[in-house]
């Protein structure tokens, strides 16, 4: 199968979708590679080292979706590349479309099979290869959420960790997944996981409407970090709760690509990380991995390699094979095929390979 690679064009986007190192394997195993002209230069995968692992450069975007049956990216097409789609290809990548209702409607509109990273399941549960970036948006949140707190970054001037004699700040976790201080989580058995593996270095608190209110008004920083794979984020803070906060405090909102958390959330870029509303510094950038894209890449591609030679080896029919690999697939003859993401829409559902 010939893949593409074409270069990332979201704001501040370096990440890419295949390193040299896969497409090594890649072409190993038979199949050609397509990579558009300095793909990985902003994280030192140079145009010669994909000529080196086999890939073919091409000049531009318009040649590698032209070229190529497997289109493999990291972020969700931007509306420029809607036209370079068409029918029968297939797209690999994040989508995140319960929450781009623009987005969808052109998948659907040009007829391409489109495979989300984040509704990929496990044999054993979870999200594999939304895990990677799970992680690293987790452990910046607290990075970026601290510097948030500085006075001139707009915050109330707390150091995050306090020194000896003056209380650390106040951090408040939604979610208890791998962003993950106060976590307020509505498992049962991640509240015991959690308080396990962290003992009683961590507060870990049932949440319900009470003690999102009763915790989230008193935080310094709260981090919005809940997932219903596939469905937009509930609204667990609203613009009241925001108001409560004390002038200076902090939000994360590591949901934001599935349409945030909290009520006062709206996607921001890497240019312009943040706003502030009800007096509230808002942190939401909708690609936050991005701000360390080499160390991103290189995980993204440890856990996605393994599905795109399925792909690539039997095209659609992986699907059939995998279950898992089908959980991803969001878009399939413009109709959408995950329950949640059409839900959430509001659009039909069709099952593969079912959908008309």
């Amino acid at each position: 199968m010939r893949i593409g690679v074409p270069a990332e064009i979201k704001v501040h986007e370096y990440r890419v979708g295949l390193t040299p190192g896969s497409v090594a394997e890649l072409v190993a195993a038979g199949h050609e590679v397509v990579v558009q002209a300095r793909a990985g230069a902003g994280i030192g995968f140079h145009d010669r080292d994909y000529q080196r692992a086999g890939a073919t450069i091409a000049a531009d975007a318009a040649s590698v979706y032209r070229a190529a049956d497997l289109i493999v990216k990291v972020k969700e097409p931007q509306p420029a590349e809607y036209p370079l789609l068409r029918a029968g290809q297939i797209l690999f990548t994040y989508l995140h479309l319960a929450a781009d209702r623009r987005q969808a409607d052109a998948l659907m509109a040009c007829g391409v099979s489109a495979i989300a990273y984040e509704t990929v399941t496990a044999p054993g549960g979870g999200l594999p290869l939304l895990a990677p970036m799970s992680e690293v948006a987790g452990r910046m949140a607290v990075q970026v959420g601290a510097k948030c707190l500085e006075k001139e970054a707009g915050g109330i001037g707390k150091l995050l960790g306090g020194v000896p004699g003056v209380a650390p700040a106040k951090v408040v976790v939604l979610g208890g997944g791998t962003a993950g201080a106060t976590v307020l989580e509505n498992s049962v058995n991640r509240l015991r996981w959690l308080a396990d593996r962290f003992g009683s270095g961590l507060r870990v608190v049932m949440a319900n409407a009470q003690t999102i209110h009763e915790y989230v008004v008193e935080a310094d920083l709260v981090i919005g970090a809940v997932l219903v794979p596939g469905a937009a984020a509930p609204k667990l803070v609203s613009r009241e709760m925001v108001r409560e906060m004390r002038d200076g405090s902090v939000v994360v909102d590591v949901a934001i690509d599935q349409g945030g958390c909290f009520e006062t959330s709206r996607p921001t870029t890497h240019d312009a990380p943040t706003y502030v509303e009800e007096g509230v510094v808002h942190y939401c950038v909708t690609n936050m991995p991005g701000a360390v894209a080499h160390t991103s890449a290189l995980a993204l591609n440890n856990a996605t390699l393994p599905f795109v030679k399925a792909l690539a080896a039997r095209g659609l029919a992986a699907l059939s094979d995998d279950p898992h690999l089908a959980a991803g697939l969001n878009v399939y003859k413009g109709s959408i095929t995950h329950a949640a993401v059409a839900g959430a829409l509001g659009y039909p559902h069709n099952r593969f390979p079912a959908a008309a």
